[in-house]
């Protein structure tokens, strides 16, 4: 995928604007969600679950939020009855509140989960699917490599298309899964040390880069680092992405456990640049308002990956009107606006935009690859170990 002028002048446009979020609707796609675990912002869990407002979240990130569109949990169906729900993650428990207001929306709906690491769940439902069905409804993971493994044994129903229609294609392949969320690879950068031109367009211009030399963190042992390696092993193959890390070696990368530690190192001026996932600079500015801390994208590369999360219908369950409805309503606008304004992530359908001035998904230049086959790991494992960044 190439760059155009379109891109150049938007991919960068971000932080500075954060609290001047727009009115409404475009063309909203993806999303993505987090690892989980470090860097989460906590959330105040809600109440009610009766009004936008319940869902939306607060604070200089969020700001003052123009018109949105799209579905409305009036819309639809009212949730009735038990729900088996296995739930991979979810930002630090953030996806346990937004269970919660629909909980309280709905006196009748009764949601149970499991909450595991995707992988492990997406392990556990194979073994589970063999033996004869699986004791969930509904697979709710943070990653698209967990439920395309899933869909590809054929353990899913596909979904209807009046329920994933709002969601581009890309983020919900033969209907087999939707995206609900979507987080982007970016650039946190600190404005103190670097002005937006100094920051690469292309990811494999890194380790060239004087400006960034001796002053970019990456965090070798996160799984966001590893699918953004892996695309760039599906895109530019495995010697091109060997010379590219032993290139950010020798320009004296430094590591780190995580990446909402590299944004806090971004932002405390330790470091001019890191490698991470968008919202964890959001998150840094949430609680740091003044922090120098910006956000630049690369453009049709690995270091422009976008990926989601997401929800599927499993096969056997004996409530897929209920999973399939439930599903709906995590792509209402309540549920949307819960998403972007509570863990910062992307929301996946066009009427409801980003916060903290990020520029729209439509407004990115992803790399043109399979979500699918980010789930094959072991080659770049295996190329991070050899090449001493783990």
């Amino acid at each position: 995928m190439t760059d155009d002028s379109h891109t150049s002048r938007t991919r960068r446009r971000f932080l500075a604007a954060a609290g001047a979020v727009g009115a409404t609707g475009l063309a909203g796609c993806s999303g993505i969600l987090g690892d989980g675990g470090d860097g989460s912002d906590g959330g105040d869990g809600g109440s009610g679950g009766n009004t936008l407002e319940d869902f939306r979240g607060s604070g200089a990130n969020v700001g003052s939020r123009g018109e949105i569109s799209g579905t409305r949990i009036d819309d639809l169906p009212d949730l009735s009855g038990q729900l088996n729900i296995y739930l991979g993650g979810g930002e630090g428990g953030l996806y346990t509140d937004l269970l919660s207001l629909l909980s309280q929306r709905y006196p009748d709906f009764e949601p149970n989960f499991r909450l595991e690491p995707s992988s492990q769940l997406a392990s556990k439902i194979a073994e589970e699917q063999s033996g004869g069905g699986s004791f969930a409804d509904v697979f709710w993971a943070v990653d698209a490599g967990s439920l395309a493994n899933v869909a590809a044994q054929g353990y899913t129903r596909a979904l209807p298309d009046d329920v994933v229609s709002a969601v581009p294609e890309a983020f919900r392949p033969d209907n087999a899964w939707v995206g609900v969320a979507g987080r982007a690879r970016a650039v946190p950068y600190n404005t103190n040390q670097l002005s937006e031109s100094d920051i690469p367009d292309k990811v494999r211009d890194f380790p060239d880069a004087s400006a960034l030399r001796n002053s970019v963190g990456w965090a070798p042992t996160y799984s966001s680092f590893q699918a953004f390696v892996t695309a760039m092993r599906l895109i530019r193959g495995d010697q091109a992405t060997r010379q590219w890390i032993n290139g950010m070696q020798e320009a004296g990368v430094s590591g780190y456990n995580n990446e909402f530690l590299v944004s806090n190192a971004v932002a405390d001026g330790e470091l001019a640049a890191g490698f991470a996932n968008h919202y964890y600079a959001l998150r840094v500015k949430a609680a740091r308002p003044n922090a120098p801390l910006d956000l630049a994208f690369t453009s049709g590369d690995a270091g422009a990956l976008i990926n989601v999360s997401g929800a599927e219908v499993l096969e056997g369950t004996g409530k897929p009107e209920l999973a399939e409805n439930f599903i709906a309503h995590l792509l209402t606008v309540e549920a949307q606006e819960f998403f972007a304004t509570r863990t910062f992530a992307y929301p996946m359908i066009e009427g409801v935009p980003p916060v903290g001035g990020l520029p729209r998904i439509s407004e990115l230049n992803p790399p043109d690859i399979d979500l699918t086959e980010l789930g094959d790991l072991e080659g770049t494992i295996d190329l991070l170990r050899d090449t001493g960044a783990l």
